[in-house]
């Protein structure tokens, strides 16, 4: 369960109060944006704390559960910031870049502003001058990336399924762009969509 250990130490050992932790979805799917959300909880509000007790890392909770606490997250948190790169700028320049991207578009949102960010995996962003620490696993780990984690996962949930009506055979709705069965089965019969991924596979082999 996500705890604020990392935060606490944080809190703890620099002069620093604004701490994001920041997590991404999207980034395995073959169809569909990346999304990154920032977030800094009140870790001065008690009162506001029990209220998310219940978050955690967006993969271990169901659909429902994440859209409770997404909206607990958007009421009680200090502040937060959601940023995207959508498929054509994913293929024109990486995943990783593009995650970055989205991730330093999330941070600019923050009012007030991150002092420290906490970010899940390995993620370095270096194009912020502010101290940073990555977190192996850190949506399982850092209330604030597990936070993040929900309303990332959410905010994606919601575009895929806004695409679904005018892309009924792929099933957005159901796999949200991932490469499932289904998803794979309307794509060799279909082809891409705008809103594939060109550069990932199995699209990149067909497109030689």
């Amino acid at each position: 369960m996500a705890t604020l250990e990392f935060e606490t130490a944080v809190l703890a050992s620099t002069p620093y109060r604004h701490i994001a932790g920041l997590d991404e979805a999207g980034r395995g799917a073959l169809a569909g944006p990346v999304v990154a959300a920032a977030v800094i909880l009140p870790l001065d509000n008690p009162e506001a704390l029990e209220a998310l007790r219940e978050v955690n890392d967006s993969k271990q909770l169901t659909a429902k559960k994440r859209e409770l606490l997404f909206g607990l997250i958007t009421q009680h948190a200090l502040a937060y910031g959601v940023g995207l790169e959508p498929a054509e700028v994913i293929d024109a320049i990486g995943i990783l870049p593009a995650t970055k991207q989205a991730m330093c578009t999330a941070v600019a949102q923050l009012t007030p502003g991150a002092e420290y960010l906490l970010i899940d995996g390995r993620i370095r962003l270096k194009t912020l001058p502010l101290p940073q620490q990555a977190i192996i696993r850190g949506d399982a780990l850092s209330l604030s990336i597990a936070a993040a984690s929900i309303l990332a996962k959410v905010t994606r949930d919601r575009l895929m399924i806004a695409l679904d009506p005018d892309f009924l055979p792929y099933g957005f709705a159901r796999h949200k762009g991932y490469g499932t069965a289904m998803h794979l089965k309307a794509l060799a019969k279909l082809g891409p969509t705008p809103h594939h991924r060109y550069s990932f596979a199995p699209l990149r082999q067909k497109l030689v």
